[in-house]
């Protein structure tokens, strides 16, 4: 199992940087290597990825989500891939976003490139593209503020 935690500084207030984080169908946009996500229901997520040249399916669960502060999930099948971001304003118009991953590897060609820190990098020039997608529009593509507590849509 590999842990990872990155940040980064975005120069759009939480609600904006939330708000396109909610919006999982677009992360293909700005996540390397993520071909498609389509978002099932408020929680169920399901995920096409290359990783290591490989093609990898997962479904995801979100698990909490509270507007403006966290979204945290766990991968349901397929592709190990379990994690959290967290929002937190610097100021009024700029915030810190912190995704902390623990995914496993499968079989040896991935395990060498974890070895070799392929996934920080990876997860690293994501959010890099993430800040980069957001501040030149401005504003999100869309939002859902809605929450999820004890697995429960409220």
């Amino acid at each position: 199992m590999t842990s990872v935690v990155e940040t980064v500084d975005v120069a759009v207030d939480v609600p904006t940087a939330y708000n396109q984080w909610t919006q999982f169908e677009s992360f293909p946009q700005f996540m390397d290597g993520v071909e498609r996500v389509i978002q099932l229901d408020p929680k169920t997520l399901d995920w096409t990825a290359t990783i290591g040249g490989k093609t990898k399916h997962w479904r995801a669960e979100i698990v909490e989500q509270q507007p403006d502060a966290v979204i945290a999930w766990r991968s349901l099948e397929g592709a190990r891939n379990d994690g959290i971001v967290r929002f937190e304003p610097i100021d009024a118009t700029s915030c810190r976003i912190t995704l902390e991953l623990d995914v496993a590897p499968d079989g040896p060609i991935e395990a060498t490139g974890d070895a070799l820190g392929f996934v920080n990098r990876r997860v690293k020039g994501d959010l890099e593209r993430f800040k980069e997608f957001i501040e030149s529009r401005g504003q999100a593509t869309g939002a859902w503020r809605g929450s999820v507590e004890d697995r429960q849509v409220r």
